[in-house]
C-alpha cells in the first residue's frame, strides 16, 4: 500500500517547520519570513515536478498550475536548469 501525503498533511509538515523555526529564534524579532518560506520551498517543488516530468517545461506548467513563461521565469531566478 502506498503512503500518499494529502493537502493536510503537507500543511502540518510546514507548520511544524515554521513553529520550529520560530521555536529556536527564542523570541529573536524577525522580518521577511514570507519571503524566506516562499524561497526555501519554490525551488525544491519545481525541480521536483520537473523531475517528474524529466524536464517538460509545458506539463511542469501544467502541474503547477503556471504560465510556462512564469515557469522559466521562476527557474532561471532558481537557477535551475532542465
Amino acid at each position: 500500500m502506498m503512503n500518499r501525503m494529502n493537502d493536510g498533511d503537507m500543511a502540518r509538515t510546514v507548520r511544524r517547520a515554521i513553529d520550529g523555526y520560530f521555536k529556536d529564534l527564542d523570541g529573536e524579532k524577525v522580518s521577511g519570513v514570507y519571503e524566506m518560506v516562499i524561497s526555501c520551498v519554490e525551488k525544491p517543488l519545481l525541480e521536483s515536478v520537473l523531475s517528474r516530468v524529466r524536464g517538460n517545461q509545458t506539463h511542469a506548467a501544467q502541474m503547477l498550475g503556471l504560465n510556462r513563461n512564469t515557469l522559466r521565469k521562476k527557474m532561471k531566478a532558481h537557477g535551475i536548469k532542465f
